[in-house]
């Protein structure tokens, strides 16, 4: 784990300046973009419909919650820890036409309330998504979550679907493997 971490580390130095590079070190997750079209295929693995309302964990520039209040016109919740990411996300919500709809915190995602969304996205590391998965285990039967690359140990995903992702920044692989588990 540790290996792959300075893997993804050293990825991501490649790509970002030195002050983000430092910021990033500090963090649980590297913030890597999540390309429009893995975004559009993780709403779409959610079955993301009017009425339903949206947690992203680790939401970076915010671009699932505003495509997801453009497309669907949903209501959401970016997770945040980066507050440079976080004023980029409301940004990014004023030009998408959608700041009514949506909401973007700087906090951490454990101790964020999940109970009240029907969806959860997340593009987190592996070790950070089983430190969640106790409490994504215990959210509201019907609730769907869906990973970007990264599963949930032995909870096996009800549905799993590979993307091509010629933009993504980081992995040999042009491809992003997408993961849906529904709450029983």
């Amino acid at each position: 784990m540790k290996y792959l971490f300075a893997c993804l580390t050293v990825s991501l130095a490649a790509l970002a300046s030195a002050p983000a590079r430092a910021q990033a070190q500090e963090l649980d997750v590297p913030y890597v973009t999540t390309p429009q079209n893995v975004v559009d295929a993780m709403l779409d693995l959610a079955g993301v419909k009017p009425g339903d309302a949206l947690l992203d964990l680790g939401s970076g520039d915010g671009r699932i919650v505003v495509t997801a209040a453009e497309r669907h016109g949903v209501r959401g919740l970016g997770i945040e820890i980066d507050p440079r990411l976080v004023k980029l996300a409301r940004e990014n919500a004023q030009k998408g036409g959608v700041a009514d709809k949506v909401e973007f915190k700087e906090q951490d995602l454990f101790t964020t309330d999940l109970s009240s969304y029907s969806v959860i996205t997340l593009y987190l590391l592996p070790d950070v998504n089983m430190k969640l998965r106790p409490a994504l285990q215990k959210l509201k039967p019907g609730t769907r979550i869906v990973s970007h690359d990264w599963d949930m140990g032995d909870w096996a995903p009800d549905k799993v679907v590979v993307v091509p992702a010629p933009e993504k920044k980081i992995g040999r692989e042009k491809t992003s493997r997408l993961m849906l588990w529904v709450v029983r």
